[in-house]
């Protein structure tokens, strides 16, 4: 039997986050657990900004700083 491998090196560790950095995010409050892919555009004490798409300047989220950054449903775009 095949066995995909991940196409992307995720980083859980939040205390070594740093900007260009691959996370996986999630939007609790509108698709549970879900995971979404995301790239570290700014690295804060407490919390970070993301984009699904780093080249798009419009997209932009701010989260929390933790092993899975929780994206609040008011910072999609």
């Amino acid at each position: 039997m095949d066995q995909e491998t991940c196409p992307f090196d995720f980083n859980f560790d939040p205390a070594s986050f740093k900007v260009g950095d691959t996370v996986s995010y999630r939007v609790p409050s509108q698709f549970q657990d879900f995971p979404f892919v995301g790239t570290l555009l700014e690295v804060h004490e407490d919390y970070v900004v993301l984009a699904s798409d780093p080249k798009d300047p419009k997209d932009r989220m701010r989260a929390t700083r933790e092993s899975r950054p929780i994206v609040a449903a008011d910072q999609l775009a």
